[in-house]
């Protein structure tokens, strides 16, 4: 077993600033947690981390003088390390985190006692990086994974919902459902379709008064309102880690997660390639990346038709029959998903986490006291951001 080598090191004094790796930089997400960090924080130096110094120039060249690329792979442990060792804190959004079988980066930055968040939306993956935590613990590194938005607010959102209706709605928590829709692929283009179509390979695990049931990826269609400016849209079963997660550490018995596009017929499709593609394929790593590449210049002229919206929808419905709603809806997801990694990440670098590694409803993973700040940054730019509504008085 390797040794750690160091202590873990203090933030960065204000006059230099704090140090932040964007592994990923170069990607839609990647960049755009980039740029949301600098704007909520421009003391911070951000380094963007990737493979390809081309890509990452560009976006260094609009951050300023306080970013640098950085070329690093992350499946080169030994590199990784070597970055690290001068960073305050690593954002990992260099997906997708399907089928990956190895947590190098949090490893990494467990053994330079580096400070971790990632946007992994992987249940394998998840639940093999909190594996980590005795580990990280041990290091003193706080580490918090599935950060982004859908996972990670959201699942901020429904620990504030649980924690609401415990103090006053009279009645026990019992079914939590989340709702989510995407405009096209909201901007983020061929990452989202792959991420999509290795999901339509795997089971959906949901929770049914307490019991783990396995469930046929896209179906079970529901028509869901997710309010002012995105109206009614249909969701499909998806298997999605916020599901187990917030079913163990939020003791809620009954979870599930549906998820739906636009336009229809890339729902069709998806319905389509679950029920007559074998899984085998659809869980092949190579083929979904390649083929969503192969169709990206098609899916950025459906984005630039249906547009780039992103919305949630978290239901939470207690024994006593009350059902409070959170809404979130953003014009652009990619933006969405940086403000949302962004806040995240400055949680971590400003003390809001304990050593560990933590899903994001768990509250040594975000304190309770320091979700407000957490959700007023991720909802910047949002067209809708409601918490503890009657479900009943969704506007149209």
């Amino acid at each position: 077993m390797e040794m750690v080598r160091a202590c873990m090191r203090p933030a960065a004094s204000a006059s230099s600033g704090p140090r932040v790796l964007v592994l990923g930089g170069t990607g839609r997400v990647g960049g755009s947690t980039a740029t949301a960090l600098s704007q909520l924080r421009p003391d911070l130096n951000i380094l963007i981390g990737g493979r390809n110094r081309e890509k990452g120039m560009p976006l260094v060249s609009k951050l300023g003088q306080r970013s640098e690329f950085i070329h690093v792979d992350i499946r080169n442990s030994s590199r990784l390390k070597e970055v690290l060792e001068g960073v305050d804190l690593v954002v990992h959004a260099a997906g997708p985190f399907q089928r990956d079988d190895k947590c190098t980066v949090l490893q990494a930055a467990t053994f330079t006692k580096t400070r971790y968040t990632d946007i992994c939306d992987g249940v394998d993956y998840s639940w093999r990086a909190k594996s980590f935590h005795e580990q990280a613990k041990a290091s003193g590194v706080p580490a918090l994974i599935t950060a982004g938005i859908s996972p990670g607010v959201s699942n901020v959102m429904a620990a504030e919902l649980v924690r609401t209706a415990k103090g006053e709605s009279g009645g026990e928590p019992e079914t939590l459902r989340f709702f989510y829709y995407i405009a096209g692929t909201g901007g983020a283009g061929p990452t989202t379709l792959g991420t999509s179509l290795l999901l339509l390979g795997e089971d959906v695990i949901a929770y049914d008064k307490g019991s783990e049931i396995k469930l046929k990826p896209y179906s079970g269609a529901r028509n869901i309102d997710f309010g002012k400016g995105i109206g009614k849209k249909y969701v499909y079963l998806m298997n999605l880690p916020e599901v187990k997660s917030t079913h163990k550490n939020l003791g809620l018995p009954t979870v599930h997660a549906l998820f739906g596009s636009d336009p229809f017929i890339w729902n069709w499709g998806m319905e389509t390639f679950a029920n007559f593609l074998p899984s085998d394929l659809l869980r092949d790593k190579n083929v979904t990346l390649k083929f969503a590449e192969c169709v990206d210049p098609f899916i950025r002229v459906i984005d630039g038709i249906v547009g780039e919206r992103v919305a949630m929808r978290i239901d939470l419905e207690s024994s006593n029959g009350h059902t409070t709603t959170g809404l979130f809806a953003h014009n652009n997801l990619s933006v969405s998903v940086g403000y949302a990694a962004a806040a995240f990440a400055l949680a971590v670098l400003e003390g809001s986490t304990k050593p560990g590694v933590w899903f994001p409803e768990e509250p040594e993973g975000i304190a309770i006291d320091a979700r407000k700040l957490l959700l007023r940054r991720a909802s910047r730019g949002v067209t809708n951001f409601t918490m503890n509504k009657n479900s009943g008085m969704i506007e149209c």
